[in-house]
């Protein structure tokens, strides 16, 4: 988890396996960090911010559903593939979204607080659920509209955490390669590793010109994020560090 990486030590491990920058690079609630450049795509996968654009890269099995319902029998982007020349030609996908965590804060008293030691398992999960309601309708009377809060359990429910969620609603294709490509070897291949398949899909996030989440408009703008990746073209190198940081399906 993010927000434990120094409580679990973490940072120490990574370190000694060629991690060079601090936690506080990867995960800090106060001040950009990568955390802003990883959202979670759709309903629940990962995207990536890759450019001080907006560009948002993920799987192809991830933006299948948008880029199905863009399709049509005169533009079957999902057989053929499609790529935007310009901002101009991006598609809007309406219903989809991208997320980015904002915040992130133990809240394990105010869950597990006047549960008492003794409580049956209804009368227990009764007070919790009473207790999340509570918090998150309390942490968001001062939220815009575009700001979520979610309590998720942890350790089997011992733990608690609050996330804040930032949401964008104005969601465009920019890429994707043709399903022969994108969804190769079908979902038989998808647990073969190696893999062969272009597994990606390329959206732009947009907000307003203030920057901030909004429906779409022909006003908006790609969206500055706090942090992007880079891409490096120098490749990598036996024994090189890498990490995966991201938000599974479930």
């Amino acid at each position: 988890l993010l927000q434990l990486m120094r409580q679990q030590n973490l940072e120490d491990q990574m370190r000694k396996q060629g991690l060079n920058i601090s936690v506080d690079d990867i995960y800090s609630p106060d001040a950009p960090s990568i955390k802003d450049a990883i959202g979670i795509f759709g309903g629940g996968c990962t995207g990536e911010v890759i450019s001080p654009n907006g560009l948002v890269i993920t799987n192809h099995h991830c933006g299948y559903g948008s880029i199905q319902a863009l399709s049509s029998v005169e533009h079957d982007y999902l057989k053929y593939g499609f790529w935007a020349s310009s901002h101009g030609e991006e598609l809007p996908c309406p219903g989809l979204s991208v997320r980015f965590v904002r915040s992130i804060e133990d809240v394990t008293a105010q869950i597990l607080g006047n549960v008492p030691s003794i409580a049956g398992e209804a009368e227990r999960q009764k007070i919790i659920d009473e207790n999340t309601e509570a918090l998150i309708k309390e942490m968001s009377k001062d939220f815009p509209a575009s700001k979520r809060a979610q309590v998720v359990e942890f350790f089997g429910g011992n733990q608690y955490f609050a996330f804040v969620y930032e949401v964008f609603n104005d969601i465009r294709l920019v890429g994707t390669p043709p399903s022969s490509i994108g969804k190769f070897g079908g979902d038989t291949d998808n647990w073969m590793w190696p893999r062969h398949t272009g597994d990606f899909s390329i959206f732009r996030v947009y907000a307003d010109k203030d920057n901030k989440p909004a429906a779409y408009s022909k006003e908006n703008v790609p969206y500055k994020a706090p942090r992007h990746l880079e891409i490096s073209l120098d490749g990598v190198k036996e024994g090189d560090f890498s990490m995966i940081m991201g938000f599974p399906g479930s």
